[in-house]
């Protein structure tokens, strides 16, 4: 059975390259109705960041990647890697290092001056076994390192990138567990991903120079390791690895930016991925089915916003009514447009709004900021408008006044009989609708764009039209400036 693991740090919140990495792999669990792990990496304690797990949870179930197995949490396994570090020290594969942070540090110092990569000398590698347990008795602080063999290669087969080689001499003994008695990354990860049966790594290739440390510590236990796949990063619009210079890269801030986790979770998919159909839209159950690891490409895939709000746009126009007004109303209260207590009230309203902005609204946030003037009196007129429309004050205020009269008779307050005035009127007066039309949108929004006029109209009810027809006539009337 194919059993991976998705095991994120909680040292900052939720990336959209992790995220990435974690809807491979459970694709990859779903396929193959394998099992998804959840592990949280969490051993170094000095980086945790508050907060940040929780972040990671929530980033995970919103995009609806549920797990089979856990969390586990390294920080509770502490006991198992130690027992794991000491098996490798009595059979010869690993040692105890005393050398302190300064030795270190100072070595590194002198090498970096030489032009050297920074490595560890071995200076421990060869003590005699006698001066190792004197030193241990006497408490002085160590760490425990793997033997790095000094020569040969170490050669791992990746599933989307074939054969890949390193030579052992330019490889470093590398620690496995700190003097705090926590392990390093690399123990713990190779350790729990063979306890817990993990028989594919999907990870970001970035991961890719520190496989070998890896195959050479599954060689030292004894193991079989389990077969790789190193993904292709995400990149900015400048091809450089996607980073917070490019905008907003932490997952929850595109939940709150108006994003659907459909769209989203469509939209990370063909990331490095391809269907082979060409689609660029595909249900969960599509992905699930036509997902392969032959499909990942090698490349790194720009992460192109626009092409996501295009996405969700879609994804948007298709949602039944209701689903899509339960989605909407947490950014109509985060707006201060309606309260939660009023929204029951006003439900039969809130889904003709609704239904009026669907097809012009690409992310959840613009069925709020593009709407304040459903809620409440525009306080200002768009200046490009009142440039564009208005360029004649006093005749727009009399044809407005004529409007209003007009207006004001009509009954029932309907599409078809406001049309039919509108259109009437820009007749009697000898004018193209279109000069009717634009200069009343501005008039009773604010705005210069929006959805259809008549419909916006009838939606706002006649009391408000009327109103605000009034105030943009004592607006146009007044002396003073274009504001």
């Amino acid at each position: 059975m194919v059993r991976v693991r998705f095991a994120p740090s909680p040292t900052g919140r939720l990336h959209v390259g992790s995220a990435h990495t974690a809807l491979f792999n459970w694709l990859f669990a779903r396929h193959h109705k394998g099992v998804f792990i959840l592990r949280i990496e969490d051993t170094d304690r000095s980086r945790i960041v508050d907060g940040a797990l929780e972040d990671i949870l929530e980033g995970l179930r919103w995009l609806g990647l549920d797990w089979d197995e856990g969390p586990y949490f390294q920080s509770e396994r502490a006991e198992i890697y130690r027992k794991h570090a000491e098996l490798l020290i009595a059979e010869g594969h690993a040692y105890r290092c005393f050398c302190s942070p300064e030795r270190l540090e100072q070595m590194r110092k002198e090498q970096q001056a030489r032009g050297e990569p920074p490595r560890y000398d071995r200076r421990c590698r060869n003590l005699h076994p006698e001066e190792v347990q004197r030193r241990v008795e006497a408490g002085e602080p160590y760490v425990v390192r793997l033997k790095v063999p000094l020569d040969g290669e170490t050669r791992f087969r990746d599933l989307i990138r074939g054969d890949i080689v390193f030579q052992n001499a330019e490889l470093d003994d590398l620690v496995l567990l700190k003097s705090d008695g926590f392990p390093t990354y690399h123990l713990a990860n190779v350790v729990d991903d063979h306890l817990m049966g993990i028989t594919h790594v999907l990870r970001a290739e970035e991961w890719i120079s520190s496989t070998p440390k890896h195959i050479l510590l599954y060689r030292a236990f004894g193991w079989e390791p389990p077969q790789f796949a190193h993904l292709p990063l995400i990149l900015g619009p400048d091809k450089s690895k996607l980073s917070k210079r490019h905008g907003a890269t932490a997952l929850l801030d595109y939940r709150d930016k108006g994003y659907l986790p459909e769209a989203m979770v469509n939209f990370l998919a063909l990331l490095g991925w391809s269907p082979g159909n060409g689609r660029e839209k595909l249900s969960r159950e599509e992905m699930i089915k036509g997902f392969s690891i032959e499909g990942i490409t090698k490349r790194g895939s720009v992460f192109d916003e626009a092409k996501l709000e295009w996405l969700n746009g879609l994804y948007i126009r298709e949602l039944p009514p209701e689903e899509l007004f339960d989605r909407v109303v947490p950014f109509w209260v985060r707006s201060g447009l309606v309260q939660e207590e009023e929204v029951d009230g006003r439900r039969e309203w809130l889904l003709r709004l609704l239904e009026l902005l669907r097809e012009r609204a690409k992310r959840l946030t613009d069925f709020a900021e593009g709407a304040e003037y459903f809620f409440r009196d525009p306080e200002t007129y768009d200046p490009k408008g009142q440039e564009k429309h208005w360029k004649d004050r006093k005749q727009t205020a009399e044809r407005l006044k004529l409007l209003r009269e007009k207006l004001a008779e009509v009954e029932p307050f309907e599409e078809a009989p406001v049309e039919a005035v509108v259109r009437g009127l820009a007749e009697e007066l000898g004018i193209s609708a279109a000069k009717l039309i634009h200069p009343t949108r501005l008039a009773v929004s604010g705005r210069t764009f929006g959805p259809g006029l008549f419909e916006m109209l009838v939606l706002l009810g006649k009391e408000t039209v009327l109103r605000r027809l009034d105030r943009a006539v004592e607006f146009l009337e007044r002396d003073g400036l274009v504001h």
